[in-house]
């Protein structure tokens, strides 16, 4: 079977901590730039990563939480934790980092302030860089890893992925190198022109692109939390593997969902070979789902018996 999502939980983890390293020195140092020069871009660059860094935080409550295994409250586990929890960070993304930007931008606007020392502003820009590009490079790497394994590209892994947090950080990653262009292009520019309009839309655009990365994740952990269905790909391999199984004739029914990180739950119709007796065809199917359940991305498998004139299931 094709991992659904083949993030190992350490991955996960080292991932997260990697961002939330960076960005808690990103933030100081974004913090006290913004102090000395007064720069509105570089405000709207220190709420994005002060935000960036509190939701790094609800991530790895996500990864904790969601590892833990089933019980009998939670009969499929506790995955979808860590969606619940990712969607706190895109709020926070939102609130945080889009509103407070949007709203600072407008108001350096309306009453434009005196920026001084460019210099600091550029070398705190520089270093964010360096450091916002090392965490988005563990996320990448771990992205175009599962791209690889699914054939597709890493970015495409990562919005589609089940991995919450991966997704999380790899989108967040990758709006903060954009917004630190655009923080320093709105102070150059303002220091060019002497216009301080250009560092004002500069907090504007980064609290619009901000604003974009929260609803595309809300978005998406939304349709996790209702019940997201793995790709064509994957439903075929778990197909294959039914119908490879010997006491399987055919299979009639097939449900995946994502119960969170990698894990899914099945729910099949099967016709088993032959025509035993009630009791030889329960313990057969009851030792399929064992079988199934040691698959370390299948949470819980329920079989059911196929009726005859049920049409037989192919790989599409």
């Amino acid at each position: 079977m094709t991992a659904p999502a083949p993030i190992s939980a350490v991955g996960r983890s080292l991932t997260v901590l990697i961002a939330l390293s960076a960005n808690l020195v990103i933030a100081i140092a974004k913090t006290i730039a913004a102090l000395i020069t007064g720069s509105a871009s570089m405000v709207a660059e220190s709420a994005h990563s002060w935000a960036d860094f509190a939701n790094e935080i609800f991530l790895l409550i996500a990864d904790r939480r969601s590892m833990k295994p089933r019980d009998d409250g939670h009969p499929l586990g506790y995955g979808r934790e860590a969606y619940v929890w990712s969607m706190f960070a895109a709020f926070g993304i939102f609130t945080a980092g889009a509103v407070v930007s949007i709203w600072h931008g407008i108001q350096q606007l309306l009453a434009p302030e005196d920026v001084t020392d460019f210099g600091i502003a550029y070398i705190v820009l520089a270093v964010a860089v360096v450091l916002e590009g090392v965490s988005f490079t563990q996320a990448f790497r771990q992205a175009r890893a599962g791209g690889k394994r699914r054939g597709t590209s890493a970015g495409h892994f990562a919005l589609t992925s089940s991995n919450a947090t991966l997704r999380a950080v790899f989108a967040e990653d990758a709006a903060a190198l954009i917004g630190l262009v655009i923080a320093f292009l709105g102070i150059f520019l303002h220091q060019l022109t002497g216009q301080a309009a250009f560092d004002s839309a500069g907090s504007i655009f980064i609290g619009l692109l901000l604003g974009i990365i929260a609803i595309v994740l809300i978005d998406r952990n939304r349709r996790f939390l209702v019940g997201e269905v793995p790709d064509t790909r994957l439903r075929n391999d778990v197909l294959d593997r039914l119908l490879g199984r010997p006491e399987i004739e055919r299979v009639t029914y097939l449900h995946l969902e994502f119960v969170g990180p990698g894990k899914v739950f099945l729910v099949a119709s099967v016709d088993i070979v032959g025509d035993d007796t009630e009791t030889h065809v329960a313990y057969s199917l009851r030792r399929i789902e064992e079988a199934l359940r040691d698959d370390e991305h299948i949470e819980e498998a329920l079989l059911s018996l196929s009726t005859p004139d049920e049409p037989s299931l192919v790989a599409v």
